[in-house]
């Protein structure tokens, strides 16, 4: 498959932004893009990138979500390889409100499966599309804030940013 990428500037670090023509297929930060490579090569086998500037108008939803405009990504257009289950986990996660978190076992109960919460916690984890499918707003059962892949303090900050006060 052939895909576009793009690197943005933000105020947590580079962000590499790859679509299609029309959907974004993976966004994650520059310093995990070895992260980014092997989930795209799960997903969708081989693959190239082209570099290509705000593909589609992504970047610059981003680019508006970052600078303040939270609703900016609530409907950018998202398509994702992984399994059918993964794929439940990642719509359940849209699915969480802005300024509002949830742990792994609310979010199980939420797509019917309360035994499956280590596999939701797994399949948040390999969530291809940070940020837009907003992984960072789960927690521990406790409160507190668990791992993220772009690391605690980008999920602290992302939080912050959306009106959660951590």
């Amino acid at each position: 498959m052939k895909f576009l990428i793009d690197r943005i500037t933000s105020p947590i670090g580079d962000i590499l932004l790859v679509s299609d023509d029309q959907y974004l297929r993976a966004l994650d930060f520059q310093d995990y893009e070895a992260r980014m490579h092997r989930l795209l090569r799960l997903h969708y086998g081989t693959y190239s990138l082209q570099p290509e500037r705000n593909p589609a108008g992504l970047s610059t939803t981003i680019d508006r979500y970052m600078n303040g405009d939270l609703q900016a990504i609530a409907a950018m257009p998202v398509q994702t390889g992984g399994t059918a289950f993964q794929k439940e986990v990642w719509a359940a996660l849209r699915g969480i409100p802005l300024g509002t978190t949830i742990s792994y076992g609310t979010l199980a109960l939420q797509i019917n499966r309360p035994k499956a919460v280590r596999a939701v916690g797994l399949a948040n984890g390999a969530n291809p599309v940070g940020i837009v499918v907003p992984c960072h707003r789960v927690i521990g059962r406790d409160g507190a804030l668990t791992g993220y892949g772009g690391g605690l303090d980008r999920k602290r900050w992302l939080l912050n940013h959306e009106g959660f006060e951590i």
